[in-house]
């Protein structure tokens, strides 16, 4: 199954370069919360959905292009939890740093997942506590956390709404930290793979944003706890579909 999923998510990857790269025509607007979506981010869902009710059709998908099932996903035992483009405003900047997210849900933990940076031709994934990358040359590398002295604190480029107040403690733990800005569920997997030790949450993000990368970073032995020490879950769904703010700890 997770070398379909894989599969499933690079050729969503593919048909968002075309876009990308001028080959096909970019169309952008806001939404009604006043995030942006693009034709991009429509294309990719429709080609996810596609495949994954051709594959699992008993299988409920919540998208962030289409929550309607969000009621059958909350009863369900187990469910697929999808963001066809993650980091819109990643995707709009060019700065490569989006991805493709498709995690699979049951009883309110994601057990696979596959996080694709198509920019980068670069495939994570996580299946049965296994996590390994597939990197541009086709290589498939095992990879695991790693502790430092020099930690890198990764943070999101619009993660504009942290309170400062917390920030400042919360780095005051460290000595000789770097911080870096990264957009998308890209740092979850740079965690993953140990190029990076900590990522701090402190504004809200949406369950779809962090589900694939969740169990690629926690099968690699990362932590993934809320700011009260309780593990991320995704299970009780509700409209607004918010994670509580969170940290990613490689040690």
């Amino acid at each position: 199954m997770i070398e379909k999923i894989s599969y499933i998510a690079r050729i969503a990857g593919t048909e968002i370069m075309k876009i990308y790269n001028g080959n096909l025509k970019l169309n952008a607007h806001q939404k009604l919360d006043k995030s942006p979506v693009t034709n991009a981010d429509l294309l990719s869902h429709k080609i996810i959905m596609y495949a994954l009710r051709n594959l699992t059709p008993e299988i409920p998908v919540l998208s962030e292009e289409d929550t309607t099932e969000w009621k059958v996903c909350r009863d369900k035992s187990c469910f697929w939890l999808i963001d066809p483009l993650d980091g819109t405003k990643e995707f709009l900047l060019r700065n490569g740093a989006f991805t493709v997210n498709i995690a699979f849900i049951e009883y309110g933990q994601p057990i696979m997942g596959v996080v694709y940076v198509p920019a980068y031709n670069i495939l994570y994934a996580a299946d049965n506590g296994k996590v390994w990358k597939i990197n541009y040359r086709g290589e498939r590398i095992n990879i695991a956390v790693c502790a430092s002295h020099y930690p890198m604190i990764v943070m999101s480029r619009n993660d504009v709404d942290y309170d400062q107040h917390r920030l400042y403690g919360y780095l005051k733990k460290f000595k000789n930290y770097k911080i870096i800005n990264i957009g998308s569920s890209f740092k979850f997997c740079l965690i993953a793979e140990g190029s990076v030790h900590f990522y701090p949450r402190f504004s809200y993000t949406k369950i779809w944003d962090t589900a694939a990368g969740h169990v690629i970073a926690k099968s690699a032995g990362a932590i993934i706890n809320d700011w009260d020490g309780n593990s991320l879950h995704y299970s009780n769904i509700n409209r607004s579909f918010l994670n509580p703010g969170f940290q990613v700890s490689s040690y």
